[in-house]
């Protein structure tokens, strides 16, 4: 069965029509990347898989849960337990350290569990700033406190905005290589936007999002 169902998913704004008939269906432990051109919507169909936005036509489930079906609460809920987003503003908060902001899915989710936080930070080389707060790290660092805070609750369904589009190539190749093994290892579904064409080149697939659908 899979894990994500996109079922002829429009977006529009007034009377200006971002996307429409998208259909997308990702597998538990695939990797999708999605491209297109700048202003086609792929971050905003990334935000509508996360339940952040809403949509104007179409439905999306994951599993047994229908998105379009929960309020806010309920997709906060089914958010904090089953996502991860890496968001291409990094969204840190600046009042807490960089372990703090790490371990704040865990939190959320009422466990405390130290030694996978410095897990995390030692994935994504980080593990000697962890008291060090947002502001006095790099754009790059900022990514990957970003994506060690997606990965460290093990989520069911990784979502990606650019999350190489600030790093050195090194770097970037690092990053992706912790987004596929969390796909991988843990059967998670990741979906993927990227300009990046050596990010796509890792997918299972790559679709193309057009105005008029995707594929």
């Amino acid at each position: 069965m899979s894990l994500l169902v996109v079922d002829g998913l429009a977006k529009r704004y007034g009377e200006a029509t971002v996307f429409e008939n998208v259909h997308l269906s990702v597998q538990p432990g695939e990797f999708v990347a999605i491209v297109g051109d700048s202003g086609v919507g792929k971050s905003t169909l990334l935000n509508c898989m996360a339940g952040l936005d809403h949509w104007d036509a179409g439905r999306i489930t994951h599993g047994s849960t229908d998105l379009g079906a929960l309020d806010d609460t309920g997709r906060a809920l089914w958010r904090r337990a089953q996502v991860g987003f890496v968001f291409q503003a990094f969204h840190v908060l600046p009042h807490l350290d960089v372990a703090q902001n790490v371990a704040l899915p865990l939190m959320l989710l009422g466990r405390h569990e130290p030694a996978r936080v410095q897990e995390m930070l030692a994935a994504v080389g980080l593990d000697d700033l962890g008291a060090r707060l947002p502001q006095q790290l790099s754009g790059g660092q900022l990514q990957r406190v970003a994506l060690a805070r997606a990965l460290v609750h093990r989520p069911a369904l990784l979502l990606a905005d650019e999350p190489t589009g600030n790093l050195d190539p090194g770097t970037a190749a690092r990053v992706m290589d912790l987004l596929v093994a969390q796909t991988r290892q843990h059967g998670a579904s990741l979906v993927l936007v990227t300009h990046s064409d050596t990010a796509a080149a890792r997918a299972d697939r790559v679709l193309r999002l057009r105005s008029d659908g995707i594929g």
